[in-house]
């Protein structure tokens, strides 16, 4: 029966577009950080072009108080899911104006408080979910040019889709923003962000303004987080071989967000995992999620999917591009090493998995990588010209409309002779991993045959390869092959490999210097020193791995670890600290005081005050170290109710682990009593779950 109310809701969203247009909305809103409820008015133009029982809007759980159609009052009806129209409006032109209010369960997020002077409001409405907290359409195919007015504290940023025609102090402390787009966008890329937020501004090559924004804590970190922006901007622009389809460009960082970044038409939200200084940039920065985000603003914001059978055409482009970026900005090494690995990680997934990239089900492994893949066997054997020409009629001819694979196989076959119906049967429809095409485009690198040739040495002896070795380690050659050569020796005895490892650690490769730390588990007595230079390296990651194993094996150099990691943070989530933490409860050697003083930090770091990838570190921590005592417990209990489903799901197996022992059970049950309501209800969940 569920699949016939599927089908009925397609057919009846398909009829809807055929029979009615929608052409703008403008959206007036007021945000109630303490309710964390959304309400306000939107005015939508549409066309009627042939008469229909209903119009359906999407509205997730929102109250509706008045609806008006070309400016008279009209009964409705709301299933909790939609807001159904049946009366006032008639063929040709019409208006709709409603007053809504919304308490959203996902999409639109409250996170910290004006209290803690942390407060961040923002959206992530990727897929259908923008009809959560704004009346819209999850129906990608239904465009329409939005404008946003917003009204909140004056002391914080308001950002929103498009550029900000003017603001007005309205009453009191408020104020209100009004954003404005000049092209029609699909709903899910509408979305609004508030914060503490300063930002720089420059302009592209072709004269875009380009915002970024940052947090005034973070203001050191801005060069290395935001490094290669415009170069990415400028590439794009040019690699694409169209002008960049928006008026403005920004990009905003968000604390807990639930993904790497996501590609809101002229605002990207990303990560504040991303918010990198000059250290953690070489742990993990923001080039590529940068570059993915930027390249979507053509591929799925100008030409959108019709729907997720044809989801590749966003996300394979996107990720194709943002290699391409990375090809202009590290090297022709550095783009085939990725699109290997990314061949690696498809072959794999394919002896598993047997969804095509032509699905809805697809993984996004598929979607992304073997996407990105796919478009490479087309750049690669029609040519980088013609592939660019292709792209360019492509993207001219669907500009703000919405497309299928077959549009832009079409559009190949007007610029060069290609198998297009091979193409699609070979890529797009079967599963299986192509080899022997991947293979012979890989082959086309130095680099990849250089690797290659490293790869096949594994039969070799050690002896017979260390020069060859040696040669490859101290050459300018890009770091995966030397890294590819210390994990391919990481079982040759130390006393026989040691010339080479001192080779390796000679090179200014972090990389490769992160790949010795990690595949030396047992440190001679003799490279000891060698490897406290791992301590200073400028990577934090590196940093950490190396304390851990030195402070366990040389243990009467235990102290002298402690002190010099006793003020490190490290990355966002505070990986040097928490790791200092861990360390400071095995060690002997601290005063009492001193550790119950740690202890206390470590657990703190638990609690719903901090971001979930710190509170992950922490809850492993205290795990490992059965420092569980009831505040943990508690703040365990509290984060499965954390919006970021990835960390939620994590407490969720944690807690169910727990409650499997009975004297945790039974510990539970003696303390409910004394949690915070909300966490006392949800632990209480947890507990009725086996007797269900």
């Amino acid at each position: 029966m569920k699949y016939f109310f599927l089908l009925f809701s397609i057919l009846v969203q398909a009829q809807q577009i055929q029979n009615v247009d929608f052409i703008s909305a403008k959206a007036h809103l007021t945000l109630n950080e303490k309710n964390k409820v959304v309400s306000g008015t939107v005015e939508y133009e549409f066309n009627v072009v042939s008469l229909i029982d209903s119009i359906r809007i999407d509205a997730k759980n929102m109250k509706f108080t008045n609806v008006f159609i070309n400016q008279k009052q009209v009964l409705f009806k709301n299933s909790g899911k939609e807001l159904i129209l049946f009366e006032g409006y008639k063929k040709g032109g019409n208006t709709l104006r409603l007053f809504y209010e919304s308490k959203p369960t996902q999409t639109l997020y409250f996170i910290g408080s004006k209290f803690e002077n942390n407060l961040q409001i923002w959206t992530q409405g990727q897929g259908k979910y923008t009809s959560y907290w704004l009346p819209s359409f999850d129906d990608v195919n239904e465009k329409m040019i939005f404008e946003t007015s917003i009204t909140f504290d004056a002391t914080y940023k308001v950002i929103s889709n498009g550029l900000l025609s003017r603001y007005e102090k309205t009453n009191g402390d408020e104020g209100t923003w009004y954003y404005n787009m000049k092209k029609p966008m699909a709903s899910y890329l509408v979305m609004l962000t508030i914060g503490k937020f300063d930002f720089k501004s420059e302009k592209s090559k072709s004269g875009i303004g380009l915002e970024n924004y940052f947090q005034s804590k973070d203001s050191l970190k801005f060069e290395s987080t935001y490094r290669y922006s415009k170069q990415i901007f400028d590439f794009l622009e040019s690699e694409i071989g169209v002008q960049y389809p928006w008026e403005i460009y920004r990009q905003i960082p968000i604390e807990d967000f639930l993904y790497a970044g996501m590609e809101n038409t002229t605002s990207t939200l990303f990560s504040q995992d991303f918010v990198v200084d000059k250290t953690g940039f070489n742990d993990r920065n923001y080039s590529n999620v940068n570059a993915h985000e930027l390249a979507h603003h053509w591929f799925g914001n100008l030409v959108t999917a019709t729907s997720g059978k044809h989801h590749w055409l966003q996300e394979g482009f996107a990720t194709f591009y943002a290699l391409l970026a990375g090809r202009k900005l590290f090297g022709d090494a550095y783009f085939y090493n990725q699109m290997y690995l990314n061949a690696q990680q498809v072959k794999q997934a394919s002896k598993k998995d047997t969804i095509p990239i032509m699905s809805e089900k697809a993984s996004s492994l598929s979607f992304y990588q073997k996407g990105s893949l796919a478009l490479f066997f087309i750049y690669e054997t029609v040519g980088s010209k013609n592939f660019q020409k292709i792209v360019k009629n492509y993207l001219s001819k669907y500009k703000y409309k919405n497309v299928e694979t077959k549009d832009f196989l079409n559009e190949i076959v007007k610029v060069v002779h290609f198998d297009c119906e091979a193409f699609e049967k070979n890529w797009l429809q079967d599963y299986k991993f192509p080899d022997e095409e991947i293979n012979n485009l890989l082959g086309k690198s130095t680099f990849i045959k250089k690797l290659y040739e490293i790869k096949n040495r594994k039969t070799r002896s050690f002896a017979e390869n260390e020069p060859f070795f040696n040669a490859i380690m101290t050459s300018n050659n890009f770091y995966a092959l030397k890294t590819e050569i210390i994990y391919q020796i990481k079982n040759i005895p130390f006393d026989v490999k040691a010339g080479l490892i001192r080779v390796a650690m000679k090179t200014d490769d972090l990389e490769v210097h992160k790949a010795i730390a990690e595949t030396i588990d047992s440190i001679p007595i003799t490279f000891k020193t060698d490897y406290e230079l791992l301590l200073d390296d400028n990577s934090y990651e590196i940093k950490e791995l190396a304390l851990f194993r030195l402070f366990n094996q040389f243990t009467e150099n235990q102290v002298f670890y402690l002190e010099k990691a006793k003020n490190w943070k490290g990355n966002n989530d505070l990986n040097l600290r928490i790791m200092f933490l861990f360390l400071s409860q095995l060690s002997s050697n601290l005063e009492a005081i001193d550790k119950q003083k740690y202890k206390a930090e470590l657990i703190g770091y638990t609690s719903s005050k901090y971001e979930s990838a710190i509170r992950k570190n922490a809850f492993d921590v205290a795990l490992q170290l059965k420092l569980i005592d009831d505040k943990v417990l508690e703040n365990l209990v509290n984060a499965t109710l954390h919006f970021k489903w990835q960390f939620s799901k994590y407490a969720r197996d944690f807690l169910r682990k727990l409650l499997k022992i009975s004297s945790f059970r039974d510990r539970f049950e003696s303390i409910k009593m004394f949690f915070l309501d909300e966490n006392r209800i949800r632990l209480q969940q947890f507990l009725d779950e086996k007797t269900k």
